[in-house]
């Protein structure tokens, strides 16, 4: 499209307000993009410029329309441009725009914090705001080494989480991540992080063809990391519903009812960590609700929001608040912008519309038709696994679907980021090509997501995947 060229709609209209060229430039210039490589734009690649979105679509400068299919980073989950909560926040704004929550409260805050408890499985009660998912992260884990501490327990600082996870890029936070290009920079890191392989069964080192036994075996490797960093100072195990970084790993069968277990048996705090999982990426609230468990701790961000505005919550079983509620103790943590009054106004909207339009009904009635549509990219020769639930999909590409064969260093730079990311784009599609593991591409649409949206989706990294199979790479 031309810059002159309108969306018949009256969603984007590219014109001079939006040259891509003159905002690429003053992007290069002045800013600092977030994990991506600035010396990639240069004169002839242009950084892209969203302008507008609409629904499940944005348009940049140009006036190119693109399906969402990651939700602007597994957040935007109603899609774009709801006047609705554009018109609460303009209300909050007028009626009280700030106001910190260092020993007074208001009202939207509360609101919130009611609505989430009485959302969360078990006896998770208790809310603590932040402004995102780091945050939240960074806050269960110093909240579980005062739990301990409190109690008496005051070798208890170390925290276990899987390989390949991402949990974060705060120095705590970070230190649960566990991909060592994020960690590598900042070490040495805060001590305490502990490893243990991810529920990645499509390359499963043992009971590859037993997801029950693979379960077990995952849930043990817990229980192992626990008596071998010996159980008097292990704080807290950190784990995702669905892991994201790798590709979406799902939990087999009976692996939280174990690890579950194995955390109450060794005194350990289970914190679930579900700032992408949660409030319908896989069909339900919480991931408790999907895989029947019930952590101590939930850290949430993301789609809390939809991304109409930034918050985020740690929310904590009785249990692991009542210390914290006598005397003169005190949880010594706090951000200026936690529960800021309009992003809590905007999440009890963006809570009213997930409930009222019946949207992780939406997510639950088309999971499998999504499953169903992605398996059928398998007569491609290098799919090799698709796994994932609800509206939260990875597919891994491999060199050799019978070996499982897989690309790295030189040879899936040149695929991932080479060919597969910018033939999406150039058609298109916004998601994620991940080389954080096996090469895998993510989709994560919009919990509005239609039917037709997937075909389209799935259509396209057909396409993709095709010319990719046809390069050999």
């Amino acid at each position: 499209m031309t810059l002159n060229d309108t969306i018949t709609d009256g969603i984007a209209v590219a014109d001079e307000r939006h040259p891509s060229h003159g905002y690429s430039e003053r992007a290069r210039r002045h800013l600092w993009l977030q994990m991506s490589r600035m010396g990639a734009y240069d004169e002839l690649h242009e950084i892209p410029i969203m302008v507008r979105g609409k629904g499940t679509r944005v348009y940049d400068a140009n006036g190119t329309e693109y399906i969402d299919g990651l939700s602007g980073l597994f957040t935007n989950t109603l899609g774009y441009g709801r006047p609705e909560i554009a018109e609460v926040a303009a209300r909050q704004m007028n009626e009280l725009h700030f106001f910190p929550l260092w020993t007074y409260a208001h009202p939207r805050a509360i609101e919130l914090a009611e609505r989430l408890a009485a959302l969360a499985p078990g006896d998770l009660n208790r809310v603590f705001f932040t402004t995102g998912g780091a945050e939240a992260n960074e806050s269960a884990w110093k909240l579980a080494r005062q739990y301990h501490r409190i109690r008496g327990d005051v070798d208890r600082y170390k925290v276990i989480s899987r390989d390949v996870a991402y949990h974060g890029t705060t120095m705590g936070a970070l230190t649960i991540t566990s991909l060592d290009s994020y960690r590598d920079p900042f070490q040495p890191l805060v001590p305490g992080a502990v490893k243990v392989p991810a529920t990645n069964l499509y390359r499963a080192p043992v009971h590859g063809d037993d997801p029950e036994a693979f379960a077990l075996w995952s849930a043990q490797q817990i229980e192992e990391a626990i008596l071998r960093e010996g159980p008097e100072t292990v704080a807290a195990v950190f784990l995702e519903p669905v892991q994201n970084a790798g590709g979406c790993f799902t939990p087999p069968p009976g692996y939280w009812r174990a690890v579950r277990e194995i955390c109450d048996r060794y005194g350990v705090l289970l914190v679930s960590d579900e700032v992408i999982c949660a409030f319908g990426r896989i069909g339900t609230w919480f991931g408790g609700q999907k895989y029947d468990y019930v952590p101590d701790i939930i850290t949430a961000a993301k789609a809390l929001t939809a991304g109409y505005a930034p918050l985020g919550a740690m929310i904590v079983s009785d249990r692991v608040a009542e210390p914290f509620q006598h005397d003169e103790t005190a949880f010594f943590h706090g951000f200026t912008w936690s529960g800021h009054p309009v992003s809590c106004a905007v999440a009890l909207e963006t809570l009213r519309i997930v409930e009222e339009e019946r949207l992780l009904d939406n997510v639950l009635a088309n999971q499998d038709y999504f499953r169903d549509s992605l398996e059928a990219l398998k007569e491609i020769p290098i799919v090799g696994d698709v796994r994932g639930t609800g509206y939260f999909w990875g597919v891994e590409l491999v060199k050799d679907q019978a070996t499982k064969e897989t690309w790295s260093g030189e040879s899936a730079e040149r695929l991932l980021r080479g060919y597969v990311s910018k033939e999406m784009f150039r058609r298109g599609l916004i998601c994620r090509s991940d080389d954080r593991g096996d090469p895998v591409v993510q989709l994560a649409p919009p919990i509005v997501c239609t039917r037709e949206d997937i075909d389209v989706m799935v259509g396209i990294l057909r396409e993709v995947f095709t010319g990719a199979a046809a390069l050999n790479f």
